[in-house]
């Protein structure tokens, strides 16, 4: 599936710009065949799914054609409910964000309609709305159709099932013959088809057609999580399977910076791979991939082509893809060789009924899950190192480690070789397993991780990751940058006494006031407080955002350090 770019549509440049600042590379199919159809000014019907980019199929041509100086309305579009109305006119706003003078509005009913008047009269040039509700304008002369250019019908088959093919006609009947109509519409019954047939003028038809796919075996995952919780979800499941590599996609490349900076700063091993990297960039980060030294590789689709490597333990969609083949493709990249894959998938709200489109059309299974709790974490933990020991004990020699584990029971007295085994077990799985996720009880439901999203990760084993990759830790878990005079220190009353880490430190600053894990300097650790450096332009912030917080339950008093000892 070759994917074409945007900068490859002759596009207007303000809307590329705009485009660009969303973060998409590459046009869904849908909009790489409708795009350059409607540019033309042929009447289009496009086949499509919910899901696929529509809006953005029939909003950037739209705006190509729009005349921001004439202040008359010059295109409707059409659409089932209020809702999508709404959702529509947000996204062309988006995309019409550097075109100045365009006014988008939508219509609908429940809307006070004088405050509709008022706006239609203020200069809109684009009206986004229900039929019913752009019916009512029509009849009272505050639409008027004179300047109209342009018509789209926006998922047509489901205004046909709301009751509004009559209203579709209507309209249709009395705007000027001469006009580009571009109809969606994911199913084609024969209503629909009669409308194309009676206004629309030689059509080209676009249609999204699904190719046979075939699923890898992989077992393949889903949690129904928040947005803001996205990130502490994939932690946990880093956390509870341990990938050795993991891919994570994203669907722009924003937010796989977004991504990256929040895994850094919580001590993953991560980094990125979009378009804007340069060749050199992008060997450095598949080189380092390939290596082992980075294990998590965050990708958009586009950048992620061509990627071939065979130990892919597990795949992250961070995103929903907005097309189903690139579900396959992405999950595909796990489960080689013969090996086992596991691939997750985060689904927000609505995402939930894309994700069944992908199951059925991809005829696989999605299993749902539970976000693995505290105690899920530490039992998967404990049964991943028991069946390294039992390896061990069936394919080793051990006399030498018996002989001295018996003499050490033996001399000691004092313990048996049941707790030397437990004792083995516990610093296997880290020194405080139980700060794995730091909360009064482990999370089950997903309001409960707004809480704990504060709390520093841990990685395999529960050990603090942050080992000194970059340099930025040294082995006491001190952030290694010199002292500069940009940065505030902040004294904490609480310490190593306590059973706090540094770490959990790092994740609460992190946590609560917004700044990234990497703005965060030195952290001195002593007994009973803790000194912590943040950009002095940044410290107020912090103070105020950790004023009412717990660390590893207690609450805390932060303030900045006076230079005298504190």
């Amino acid at each position: 599936m070759e994917a074409v770019r945007f900068d490859e549509l002759e596009l207007d440049e303000r809307i590329l710009r705009a485009v660009t600042d969303m973060g998409f590379e590459a046009a869904s199919p849908i909009q790489a065949q409708a795009i350059p159809v409607q540019i033309e000014g042929r009447d289009v019907v496009g086949q499509a799914q919910t899901g696929t980019g529509k809006t953005a199929a029939f909003g950037i041509p739209l705006l190509q054609k729009i005349d921001p100086k004439n202040k008359k309305l010059q295109a409707i579009a059409l659409c089932p409910t209020r809702e999508l109305a709404i959702q529509v006119a947000d996204e062309i706003r988006r995309l019409a964000k550097y075109m100045h003078g365009i006014k988008v509005l939508p219509i609908y009913g429940g809307q006070d309609i004088v405050r509709q008047i008022r706006g239609l009269k203020d200069g809109t040039q684009i009206v986004i709305g229900t039929p019913g509700r752009v019916m009512d304008h029509m009849r009272r002369k505050t639409i008027r159709c004179d300047h109209i250019h342009t018509v789209i019908m926006d998922e047509a088959d489901e205004m046909l099932n709301m009751g509004f093919l009559e209203d579709m006609e209507t309209i249709l009947s009395q705007l000027p013959e001469e006009r580009q109509t571009v109809m969606f519409s994911a199913t084609m019954p024969v209503e629909i088809q009669n409308i194309a047939g009676r206004f629309q003028k030689n059509p080209v038809t676009v249609k999204v057609v699904k190719k046979e796919l075939t699923v890898p075996k992989v077992t393949q995952y889903y949690y129904e999580v928040k947005p803001k919780t996205k990130v502490e979800v994939m932690c946990r499941l880093l956390d509870m399977y341990a990938p050795k590599l993991s891919i994570a996609f994203c669907n722009t490349k924003k937010q796989v910076d977004e991504l990256v900076q929040d895994l850094q700063g919580r001590g993953y091993f991560a980094e990125g791979l979009h378009g804007d990297l340069k060749q050199m960039q992008r060997d450095r980060v598949m080189g380092s991939f390939r290596s082992g030294a980075t294990e998590i590789l965050v990708a958009t689709d586009v950048a992620a082509r061509g990627i071939d490597v065979d130990n892919v333990e597990a795949v992250f969609n961070y995103d929903i893809p907005q097309d189903d083949e690139y579900y396959v493709h992405r999950i595909g990249r796990t489960g080689r060789a013969g090996k086992d894959g596991i691939a997750f998938s985060l689904v927000v709200g609505k995402e939930v009924y894309k994700l069944r489109d992908i199951q059925r059309y991809c005829k696989t299974k999605i299993i749902p899950q539970a976000i693995p709790s505290l105690d899920d974490i530490t039992a998967i933990k404990a049964e991943k190192i028991m069946e390294q020991v039992m390896d061990l004990i069936n394919d080793t020699d051990l006399t030498k480690m018996v002989n001295i584990i018996e003499k050490k029971v033996l001399e000691e007295e004092e313990c048996t070789s049941l707790d030397v085994a437990a004792a083995l077990l516990k610093l296997a799985m880290g020194e405080e397993n139980e700060d794995i996720i730091d909360c009064s009880r482990p999370a089950r439901s997903l309001d409960d991780l707004d809480r704990y999203s504060r709390d520093g990760r841990r990685g395999r084993g529960g050990r603090d990751r942050r080992g000194g990759r970059d340099g930025r830790y040294g082995r006491d878990g001190r952030y290694d940058r010199d002292e500069r005079e940009d940065m505030a220190r902040l004294f904490v009353n609480i310490g190593k006494n306590q059973n706090v880490r540094p770490g959990d430190i790092l994740g609460a600053v992190a946590g609560e006031s917004g700044i990234s894990g990497k703005m965060v300097g030195s952290i001195d650790m002593y007994e009973n407080y803790t000194f912590v450096e943040v950009p002095r332009e940044y410290a107020d912030a912090v103070l105020r955002a950790m004023k009412d917080v717990k660390i590893k339950g207690k609450n805390i008093h932060m303030e900045k350090a006076n230079g005298k000892g504190r």
